[in-house]
């Protein structure tokens, strides 16, 4: 039988109260983080601080008899490179929203993100043929920029703990483990109370609510096991932190992130893998090649439809019905590669040598030619350039029976191209797809989007499939 530790201080209030319901609400629109107060007061403070830095460093270096270019002129550019520079820190996650609990160094994120909006000031200034700020200047703000948003969330971070009061933790382990956790926030940490104590994540959503706690720290190492996907995926909804003990060895081999809580390393554990602003990030992306690369496509994509019409006839296009993000469903465009009764007898999934495959159309789906016309489904947002590919419903309830953890692949938007693609073959079994799909969600980049777009290129011109 459980046995939980009394609070040692009794919940300030009723636990998930009506603001916070209208809290996870808000989380759960487009832009959610947005919504709240504290976006806008740092985002306000972030504009502030970047915009006097430049006229104080311009200040500095000419005084009051600036060069060149009425004062109006400057005052105007600023305003531009401080809308550049805000951009640039949201793609760069400076306004992601941040645990209660942990540090987590911002200057080397801060100066990183002032280095690319330097550059992105620079080329614009260029462009507009207006030099408002010399290259000595812009070093200067660099320097200056990066100390000004990391000062910028260490206000934000103060005002946000005096105003939520002290952090209440529920400690998940061992006796031993608990005693020494208990040691240690006792001497570090002045804003976290211990809630309470279980030896087990059995029930721990109840606890949680029982107890009033804002943030979980699993002692046990292999404690997330138990809490993952639930409670895990409720306790994120309500913004309660869970934070997982990381061994020795994982600390010294950085297999994982990091952050110091009490002086104790913990990890904090997410059931969504991309954050919010590198999905915008990737949205953008996607949006930008499509639209630029329409001239190439465009021929591209009429020459495949009447080779379509001539072999195949009509129609040409199909709509089939797919699971998207979240389990969305939705409708692919593909080109008609099969004959018009190829599923008289239900749905069945293709093979190579399938039957039902037109003559001389083989090629299109070996090569997957026949998927382009789902570049429409990326442009209205249902799919993206890269990302898992999209099953049809009659076969996701049962490889998710046969798969444990296939629905995790759902946390992205589907893609027109995938790691399961390049890397794997047509033939590649569920469980083995579902592994490449994991790794892209775990370890999505910009950068790795590229590559896979630039891999599928090279097995669409050699047909290695």
């Amino acid at each position: 039988m459980r046995e939980m530790t009394r609070p040692e201080t009794e919940p300030t209030s009723q636990p998930f109260p009506a603001a916070i319901e209208r809290v996870v609400t808000r989380a759960h629109r487009p832009l959610g983080w947005m919504w709240n107060h504290g976006f806008r007061f740092l985002f306000a403070l972030d504009a502030v601080g970047l915009f006097g830095a430049m006229v104080l460093i311009n200040f500095a270096r000419f005084g009051t008899d600036w060069p060149f270019y009425p004062l109006s002129h400057y005052l105007v550019g600023f305003s531009i490179a401080t809308a550049i520079h805000l951009f640039v820190n949201y793609f760069a996650g400076l306004y992601e929203r941040e645990p209660r609990l942990g540090y987590r160094p911002w200057l080397p994120r801060c100066a990183v993100a002032m280095a690319i909006g330097v550059g992105a000031q620079g080329v614009t200034f260029v462009l507009l043929d207006r030099y408002l700020m010399p290259r000595l200047n812009l070093v200067a703000l660099l320097v200056i920029g990066s100390i000004v948003l990391t000062a910028n969330r260490g206000i934000s971070r103060t005002l946000a703990d005096r105003r939520r009061g002290p952090s209440r933790v529920l400690l998940v382990g061992t006796e031993p483990a608990i005693e020494r956790a208990r040691e240690h926030i006792a001497m570090s940490e002045r804003q976290t109370v211990v809630a309470g104590a279980v030896p087990s994540t059995d029930g721990l959503f109840a606890i949680v609510r029982e107890t009033g706690a804002t943030d979980v720290l699993l002692l046990d190492l292999t404690a997330f096991e138990s809490a993952f996907p639930e409670p895990l995926t409720t306790l994120e909804r309500y913004q309660v932190g869970v934070h997982q003990r990381v061994s020795a060895h994982e600390t010294l081999l950085g297999l994982k992130s990091v952050r110091q809580v009490a002086g104790m390393p913990f990890t904090r554990m997410r059931t969504h893998g991309v954050a919010n602003h590198q999905l915008h990030l990737k949205r953008f992306f996607d949006l930008f090649l499509v639209i630029g690369t329409l001239p190439i496509t465009i021929p591209v994509l009429l020459l495949l439809a009447l080779y379509v019409r001539g072999r195949a006839g009509s129609p040409v296009l199909y709509r089939q019905r797919r699971v998207g993000r979240d389990g969305t469903r939705f409708s692919v465009v593909k080109f008609r590669t099969m004959v018009p009764d190829a599923e008289s007898a239900g749905p069945q999934l293709a093979d190579r040598d399938d039957q039902r495959v037109v003559r001389g159309m083989a090629w299109m789906r070996s090569s997957r030619a026949d998927e382009l016309p789902q570049l429409w489904n990326v442009l209205k947002g249902e799919m993206s350039l890269v990302g898992p590919r999209p099953e049809r419903p009659e076969f996701v309830a049962a490889i998710e029976a046969e798969v444990p953890g296939y629905g995790r692949r759902h946390e992205l938007p589907p893609g027109l191209t995938g790691m399961a693609q390049v890397y794997g073959r047509y033939d590649t079994s569920a469980d083995h797809k579902l592994g490449y799909d994991l790794q892209y969600l775990v370890n999505w980049s910009l950068i790795l989007d590229v590559q896979i777009l630039l891999r599928t290129v090279w097995v669409v011109l050699s047909q290695r499939v």
